[in-house]
């Protein structure tokens, strides 16, 4: 009797458990670390033991890599996580690269990794993420330059994926690494004129994933977004982008409501830190729960079992957002 009532109510959280309650954590993309209270209790309740911090980005000009807009910290980052140290690099940085510059760029970034980590006594993993917009053209070279961090490092080395990176999988190649992390926004240009979300277009997400469950490799972890944005358009149709502006910032006497997302400037005047004419045009992107719904459900008939890493760790985006 027990083994029935046991399997019954089984059964029952199985049926009404619906959708799979998925891990979640977050990206940390600031150059200065640094958490506010609404920061900090968003990452408390992450489910996901770690937090994905952005210590550098990677470029090259003038022939040289440089580091760019290395980490510093302020005290008020503080965290029971562990650091997943990230790596941004350019995609120009891996144009041409001979197997001395891979060996140099390995051995460079995983000494400044470990000197940050130390200089602010940052509790890291076993980990390496490399965050890079490889193509067709950078494939090789970027796959070696994975597997030589791999070996200076002793670590993990995973990477980003990118939604062309699935669907032109024969072109781009299939990085030489166990896990992924699929970049489940930018799905188009923001700086183009056209009536879709460029931070994430669902339809678009499922053309180019609609294969996702051939992907080779099959640790696939999802980063989804959570920012916003505002793109500013002049009298000449040039565009710019405004971070972290949402809807109700478009409440305001000096500015003309022509749809539920988008305003006309009717007053010359500063506006979120920049001097902004009348006539310009502002148009608000941000991402709903429902798509964030739409894309988890759709994921979860490709891929088995998922982490969700939300882009990005801010106060502004994390507020009111039930996770």
């Amino acid at each position: 009797m027990k083994i029935l009532k046991f399997l019954f109510i089984l059964l029952l959280a199985v049926s009404c458990g619906g959708k799979e309650n998925h891990p979640y954590t977050f990206y940390y993309w600031k150059t200065h670390l640094k958490l506010d209270q609404e920061e900090k209790k968003a990452l408390d309740q992450a489910s996901v033991p770690y937090v994905y911090t952005r210590f550098f980005d990677i470029d090259k000009a003038g022939g040289k890599f440089q580091p760019v807009a290395v980490i510093t910290q302020d005290k008020s980052f503080e965290t029971e996580k562990q650091i997943v140290p990230t790596v941004f690099i350019t995609n120009q940085s891996m144009y041409r690269i001979s197997a001395e510059e891979i060996r140099f760029l390995a051995k460079n970034i995983h000494d400044l990794v470990q000197k940050k980590a130390k200089e602010y006594h940052l509790k890291i993993n076993n980990e390496i993420q490399i965050d890079c917009d490889w193509t067709a053209g950078t494939r090789n070279d970027y796959f070696k330059f994975l597997k030589e961090l791999k070996r200076v490092s002793g670590k993990e080395i995973t990477c980003t994926l990118r939604l062309h990176q699935v669907k032109d999988k024969n072109q781009t190649g299939i990085p030489p690494v166990e896990k992924v992390y699929l970049m489940c926004y930018s799905t188009s240009s923001p700086l183009e004129n056209s009536n879709k979300n460029s931070i994430l277009d669902v339809t678009i997400l499922k053309s180019y994933l609609s294969k996702l469950e051939d992907y080779p490799v099959k640790k696939i972890e999802v980063a989804l977004p959570i920012y916003s944005w505002g793109i500013v358009t002049n009298h000449l149709e040039k565009h710019k982008l405004i971070n972290a502006l949402s809807k109700k910032d478009l409440e305001n006497t000096a500015f003309k409501k022509i749809s539920d997302n988008e305003i006309e400037i009717i007053k010359d005047g500063f506006y979120f830190g920049n001097f902004l004419s009348r006539g310009f045009r502002i148009k608000v992107e941000e991402i709903s729960e429902e798509q964030l719904k739409d894309v988890t459900r759709f994921l979860e008939k490709k891929i088995p079992h998922f982490n969700i890493i939300y882009y990005q760790l801010d106060s502004k985006f994390v507020s009111n957002r039930k996770f």
